[in-house]
């Protein structure tokens, strides 16, 4: 396979030999380093081989003192390619700018496509789409990936609870859901509220059931909120209970923050590089010289390349290299309680119900040791505070 692309660049012709001493001149050939290949024998004193174009002159030479003689019958290879293609320049141009008419019309957007979403959201989502170079007719290469136009258009527009984007060739669709859908109509079993954890109730809302607690009332874990059954001793019937019990509940949060942390910061400066991808090859195209950055941090995109409706093993890939650095931040007892306040926030956010609400928090004490602050904080969490408790025939 290594000796066919050689030949295939160096070029090699098909030559016949014909004459007496044929043998004895393709003999002398090898001992002067001449390759021949597919030697043919055609008759007595006839031969045909393949020579490459580089050793005609070698061979030219050597026959002129022997008593056969050679003529070409077909060439192949890249000089003959280049210099039919020389010839015939308006056609091969022609050809090249129609291919690369069809893969620069293939990495265009042509269409954008949205669904599940009414006009006014539509709008907004066409508006930010321009913001970020969405449009038809631009190239698919100077605009951001699939997954961060989700994620812009999820966190930027509050009408919608999810987009889905697909690119499909030259086509952009938008798959949508809003947040004003109707809910689906539940069918709920005969049902109790009891209480999840210990907590004073701050909010009681019954639509459906016998409610059992009133604000500012404290319960423990177990005990019965609401109750599914309504009606007289003699004459009782379960349903399900339908509202909402909010309870105040406390959390205990312990905090450990170092006086001194090493942290990597970037120092704002950052080259870009660019790429052309073939498989797993990077072929460098822009930003060859590397800065001396001692620490870095770096952000990667890739964009493929279509010829029509097919996506191409080609892609374009940038790089973006930013230059790090560490830096110590020496933190005294208050800043370091702030901080402690945050992180413990930010975590106990992470562990309640999206409606939970943080009422209070309250630093009950702290204390140093080994360079470390450790801080202990009470929070006060507004929650739901139900528990469901299915009701069995015959309880």
């Amino acid at each position: 396979m290594k000796n066919q692309w050689i030949n295939f660049f160096s070029g090699s012709v098909k030559i016949i030999i014909h004459g007496r001493g044929v043998e004895r001149f393709l003999n002398d050939c090898t001992r002067h380093g001449i390759q021949i290949w597919q030697v043919k024998k055609l008759g007595a004193e006839a031969y045909t081989c393949y020579v490459l174009l580089k050793d005609i002159k070698k061979l030219r030479s050597l026959i002129k003192n022997q008593e056969c003689k050679f003529r070409f019958l077909t060439r192949k290879g890249f000089p003959f390619l280049l210099q039919y293609s020389l010839r015939n320049s308006g056609i091969v141009t022609g050809v090249i700018l129609c291919v690369l008419t069809i893969f620069l019309l293939s990495n265009m957007v042509w269409s954008i496509e949205i669904k599940g979403a009414n006009p006014a959201t539509e709008h907004k989502i066409v508006q930010e789409l321009n913001k970020l170079g969405l449009k038809k007719g631009k190239f698919q290469f100077f605009i951001r990936d699939v997954e961060s136009i989700q994620k812009y258009l999820a966190d930027t527009i509050s009408e919608i609870t999810w987009v889905g984007v697909e690119l499909n060739g030259t086509s952009y669709h938008f798959e949508v859901v809003e947040k004003n859908e109707p809910e689906k109509i539940e069918q709920l079993s005969p049902r109790n509220f009891r209480a999840s954890k210990k907590a004073v109730i701050a909010k009681v809302f019954v639509e459906k059931g016998q409610p059992m607690v009133q604000i500012n009332d404290h319960v423990e874990k177990g005990d019965l909120l609401v109750s599914g059954l309504i009606g007289k001793e003699d004459n009782k019937k379960s349903i399900a209970a339908v509202g909402e019990v909010l309870g105040e509940t406390w959390y205990m949060s312990e905090v450990n923050i170092p006086l001194k942390q090493t942290l990597s910061v970037l120092t704002g400066e950052a080259y870009k590089q660019h790429y052309v991808k073939i498989g797993n090859i990077e072929i460098p195209i822009w930003g060859f010289f590397q800065p001396d950055y001692k620490q870095t941090k770096e952000y990667k995109v890739e964009r493929p390349a279509y010829f029509w409706k097919w996506r191409l093993p080609i892609s374009y890939a940038g790089k973006t290299i930013h230059e790090t650095e560490k830096v110590e931040k020496n933190y005294d007892v208050e800043e370091a309680i702030e901080e402690a306040l945050v992180i413990s926030k930010k975590e106990l956010a992470g562990k309640l119900a999206e409606d939970a609400v943080i009422k209070g928090e309250k630093v009950l004490h702290h204390e140093t040791e080994n360079g470390k602050v450790k801080i202990y904080i009470h929070y006060q969490v507004i929650e739901n505070i139900v528990k469901i408790e299915p009701i069995i025939q015959g309880d």
